[in-house]
């Protein structure tokens, strides 16, 4: 049950409140003296604590307040704590709330306004604990995944990634193909290694190309090989990346550039591993693990007769997809902080707007500005303006058309008599979310 702690010398105050919050469901306990406060929390699980800011008679300085409010603080950081303060000791309680404590009332206080403070706190206290519980979730899987597996030091906290990191590795073991799939910069060819590292021919030579590098004329030869005189300025005979991947594995990036005669003959060597150089008779055999990649849209070049059907299924038999970073915003300031190595530090307006920007190039945009941004900072923390973030008028226009304005949450707030929960259902928004908006616009206290 939901559960606030009072701590007041005065039992009168006690009783007062705890009649209060018990007619509201709310478990109340009450102890007397800052020591028996902190026995209490040290005996059982509390969300939200009211304490009072004098406990000696005749004492007027606030200054037993502000020691208990600072070992409320030391001992648990996260428990919302309201300060009960007379006006002699509103600016004690106005530096208190600025150093962390949730809100102050003035005694006497009005009974609506204590009752939506407590219930705000108390929601919070419960997404927090959510959040913590998710988060140490996460980290619990991603050590697994860190245990289990060869993770190349990969550098991630989002769950989306965690499932694609899980599904790469699960699959590693066999010798089936792989097909990769997302956006340009999202990272594709480190799942691809990620992938080698633990499969079975780990110990093989790990071979990428990519094929939309490539002119369409050599990308056969860069595959297969070639015979000396087979093209125009082949002086000799080399050897193709099959065969260099041989006992290993061959990473295909931008498979769908692969033109239908090279598509053709990866469909041999995938069903056969048998295959000729550009320019000989010989057929040659290997046995190489082919993963491949690709930003495009496959199934479209299937029906503009770009791409056989027939490769596409002997490729995709297991298709593991990397979402874009903008998918994957927890990732988004690890990966910063990977990037900087600890050249510069990042300002608290600088991760605001990374982690608000969309990032259409992905891990590669974001390691281009934070090489750049590193770059200019010299001694000084990287802002906003270092990062040289362009404005995004597209996506970011569109995803906040539904941005409720600082009036609207006041308005939704004042309507719902300050109770979170109720003003987040008006505006179509979880909880967290509201919460989120009410701290961006400084609404924590004021609610």
């Amino acid at each position: 049950m939901r559960t606030v702690l009072i701590i007041d010398d005065n039992p009168a105050v006690g009783e007062a409140l705890s009649l209060l919050l018990s007619l509201n469901d709310v478990r109340p306990l009450v102890a007397l003296t800052p020591d028996e406060g902190l026995a209490t929390l040290a005996r059982q699980s509390v969300d939200v604590v009211i304490q009072d800011m004098n406990f000696t008679a005749d004492t007027t300085s606030g200054e037993e307040g502000v020691e208990l409010f600072r070992a409320l603080r030391q001992r648990y950081a996260d428990l919302p704590v309201i300060l009960l303060t007379a006006w002699t000791h509103l600016e004690t309680a106005v530096e208190l709330v600025k150093a962390g404590a949730a809100d102050y009332l003035a005694k006497p206080w009005d009974d609506a306004k204590l009752l939506a403070t407590v219930e705000n706190l108390l929601e919070l206290s419960e997404s927090t604990r959510e959040v913590n519980r998710t988060r140490m979730e996460r980290r619990k899987r991603r050590e697994d995944l860190q245990r289990r597996y060869d993770l190349d030091g990969l550098v991630f906290a989002s769950e989306a990634m965690a499932r694609t990191i899980d599904l790469a590795c699960q699959v590693a073991r066999s010798d089936v193909p792989v097909l990769i799939t997302g956006p340009n910069g999202s990272g594709k060819e480190r799942i691809a290694a990620i992938v080698h590292a633990n499969s079975a021919v780990r110990n093989g030579s790990f071979v990428a190309v990519n094929c939309g590098a490539l002119p369409g004329e050599l990308i056969e030869a860069e595959l297969f090989g070639a015979e000396a005189g087979a093209y125009t300025g082949a002086n000799k005979a080399r050897e193709g990346r099959f065969e260099l991947a041989d006992g290993g594995t061959l990473f295909l990036d931008e498979i769908g550039n692969l033109p239908l005669p090279g598509q053709m003959k990866l469909l041999r060597v995938l069903e056969t591993g048998q295959f000729e150089r550009l320019g000989s008779g010989r057929t040659r055999k290997v046995k190489v693990r082919v993963l491949s990649a690709t930003n495009a849209d496959l199934k479209g070049m299937i029906r503009a007769g770009s791409f056989r059907e027939d490769l596409y299924y002997r490729l995709n038999v297991i298709d593991v997809n990397l979402p874009p970073l903008a998918e994957r915003i927890d990732d988004i300031l690890p990966l910063a902080e990977h990037f900087l190595a600890a050249r510069a530090q990042l300002s608290d307006a600088a991760r605001e707007a990374m982690l608000s920007y969309p990032w259409p190039g992905n891990v590669r945009e974001l390691k281009n500005a934070i090489e750049r941004a590193a770059l200019l900072a010299g001694n000084h923390p990287i802002t906003p303006e270092l990062l040289n973030l362009p404005q995004q008028a597209g996506p970011a226009v569109v995803r906040n058309l539904d941005e409720p304005s600082r009036e609207v949450v006041e308005a939704a707030l004042h309507k719902a008599d300050g109770v979170v929960s109720r003003a987040a259902q008006s505006l179509g928004l979880s909880r967290q979310a509201l919460y989120r908006r009410m701290e961006r616009y400084g609404l924590m206290t004021q609610a």
